[in-house]
């Protein structure tokens, strides 16, 4: 069985976002239920309910874990600290998928799993030396190739992952030039998480086009938790919020002949999560038309603290 807890759903700076004075913001800061607040991206993954491996590091960390009971720390009679958290897994280097790190500093042994270009992102910034090697031991991924997942000390944890290039690009504070185009190279990587043989669970929070391989790696998927960062692609330009488009930031739009929906229209995915939603997607709002349009189509959209079970030889299922 596999157990998958939403920690955090929206894209880089949350919902609200600090700065932010857009309606959807607005409406969240003032306590509207329709514009439920969320965390930045991470989901927790478990085989037994016991251990568990967080898929990306989120800044919000340490609020994400006081509201998930199942990660609090349970230690044995005579210790003081404790962490069901045993592995952690990347699928880039951009800040709001490596800052949580940093509040995982505290002696606590876990294993970090990443592409090589992530951990060389790593490797190469000192403030993540805080991070003990010692008990924090650094393990890649290689593409394409299934990897049992085992917690610092080699235990394994019942989970196994393949990571795939998707289209996307370099982290922001690595980008050179006014456009760095679009990376294929592993910057950007997808997880397929599962259990033994069963079914597995796609993590995509970021994808910058549906390419013929995705398309069919994804087909006939039971769950697939895919890039909603932005509805349509010139959203922030059109809300004030930045210049920048969907596909200058290495994101599918959601919506249109080329968008999210579209291309997963057949392919058969039996459950189908945006995540990783931008605070100008009006998808986040419950009474949107937007969220009337993704619903329509078959699409969820991720709330944190969304628990989601995967059992062997069956479509997902709420748990």
């Amino acid at each position: 069985m596999l157990h998958l807890i939403v920690l955090g759903s929206a894209a880089g700076g949350g919902f609200p976002q600090w700065n932010s004075a857009g309606p959807g913001c607005l409406r969240a800061r003032a306590g509207d239920p329709a514009a439920r607040p969320r965390t930045q991206c991470s989901l927790a993954v478990s085989a037994d309910g016991e251990r568990w491996v967080l898929l990306n590091a989120a800044p919000e960390f340490t609020s994400q874990i006081a509201a998930t009971p199942a990660l609090h720390p349970r230690p044995a009679p005579g210790q003081v600290r404790h962490s069901p958290i045993a592995a952690a897994v990347l699928t880039g280097a951009e800040v709001d998928t490596v800052a949580g790190l940093l509040s995982m500093r505290e002696r606590h042994p876990f294993a970090l799993y990443a592409a090589p270009s992530a951990l060389a992102v790593l490797d190469d910034n000192p403030i993540f030396r805080a991070l003990d090697p010692a008990l924090v031991p650094r393990r890649a991924l290689t593409v394409a190739a299934p990897l049992p997942l085992r917690d610092a000390g080699g235990t394994p944890l019942g989970l196994t992952v393949e990571a795939f290039p998707v289209p996307g690009k370099v982290p922001l504070f690595l980008e050179e030039g006014e456009d760095p185009g679009r990376d294929e190279e592993g910057a950007t990587i997808g997880l397929a998480i599962r259990t033994g043989d069963g079914p597995a669970a796609y993590f995509i929070p970021g994808c910058a086009a549906m390419t013929p391989a995705l398309r069919e790696r994804l087909r006939g998927a039971a769950l697939v938790l895919f890039d909603g960062t932005l509805w349509r692609d010139d959203e922030m330009p059109r809300a004030g919020a930045g210049p920048k488009t969907g596909a200058r930031m290495g994101h599918m739009s959601v919506d249109g002949p080329d968008g999210v929906i579209a291309a997963f229209a057949d392919l058969g995915v039996a459950r189908r999560v945006l995540i990783h939603v931008n605070n100008t997607n009006p998808v986040l709002l419950a009474d949107s038309p937007e969220r009337a349009t993704a619903r329509a189509a078959g699409w969820e959209v991720a709330e944190d603290g969304m628990r989601i079970t995967l059992r062997a030889m069956t479509a997902a299922e709420p748990a």
